[in-house]
């Protein structure tokens, strides 16, 4: 595939400089990648921003990242890995906001949304500290310059996927959408595929969530993720719904040897966004290639 290089900014609350990124070159003109450091509490986030070029105004998705099963892997996390899937949101008008929470990559520091033991797990203790970290993203992006605040979508994979949700329900200003691909938490390395541990009382966060959740919401799984598997996705969405009516479900068939990366896999593009531009249009929010002069 063509690559195109992209200049990256660093700006406002970060140390002035310039740097290169190379990423996929389906959009129509260049991106502009930018990086912050935002405050939270008595710590900062590491958050970068893929966008169009120009002023805007932009839409926003606050696009969340994962868990790595072991503290190496939380620290190798970077927006890096979403800027292919990132890139797609881009091109067609919005600002995608990348945030790193606290434990992970260049944010550091304390990890704190492990909900404990499988035997006894507080799920809701765990999102709530994730949350925080992604709503003051969300706060933030929200005041950037070239950003339309009340057009705004919460996206994230795996366990970016559950804290979209659990932010979603605290209902932040200017919601419009959430999209949550391979939403989960809990997988289980050493139990069957596609099983996690604790997944009924994750339900029970689900169906607590789906009762503060005002927005249309699109949970996306495929058919093989040997983490969260159909039963357990069907068995969660069904939780969610119960409070949450406008709560959809795309169940895809198998993706290459582990449907759970279908989101940040290159290829796996050509299943999930029809699906997104599918949903955004239904309910009527714009998502479509941007233009340049």
């Amino acid at each position: 595939m063509a690559k195109r290089i992209v200049l990256g900014l660093i700006a406002l609350l970060a140390t002035a400089a310039i740097t290169l990124l190379v990423i996929p070159a389906d959009q129509p003109g260049p991106l502009l990648v930018e990086n912050f450091f935002v405050p939270v509490s008595d710590y900062s986030i590491e958050v970068t921003v893929l966008r169009p070029s120009g002023s805007g105004p932009f839409g926003v998705v606050v696009l969340n990242h994962g868990v790595g099963a072991t503290r190496e892997a939380r620290l190798r996390e970077s927006p890096e890995f979403f800027l292919h899937s990132a890139a797609a949101f881009a091109a067609r008008g919005y600002a995608v906001v990348m945030p790193l929470r606290r434990g992970f990559g260049e944010t550091g520091g304390f990890y704190a949304e492990s909900p404990g033991s499988c035997g006894d797990p507080d799920f809701r203790r765990g999102e709530r500290a994730a949350a925080a970290d992604v709503l003051a993203a969300y706060t933030f992006a929200q005041k950037l310059p070239y950003v339309d605040p009340s057009r705004m979508i919460l996206a994230g994979q795996s366990a970016g996927g559950v804290v979209s949700l659990y932010a979603a329900s605290e209902s932040p200003p200017g919601l419009r959408a959430v999209i949550a691909f391979a939403a989960g938490r809990g997988a289980d390395a050493g139990g069957p595929p596609g099983v996690p541990c604790a997944a009924a009382a994750l339900g029970t966060l689900f169906q607590e969530m789906g009762k503060s959740i005002k927005v249309p919401t699109l949970l996306y799984y495929a058919e093989n993720d040997l983490y969260f598997g159909p039963s357990t996705a069907r068995m969660w969405f069904g939780r969610l719904r119960e409070g949450a009516p406008n709560a959809e479900l795309v169940v895809q068939p198998a993706f290459e040897s582990n449907g759970h990366f279908v989101f940040t896999d290159p290829d796996g593009e050509r299943s999930w966004l029809p699906a997104v531009e599918d949903f955004l249009r239904r309910h009527h929010i714009g998502f479509g290639p941007t233009t340049r002069a």
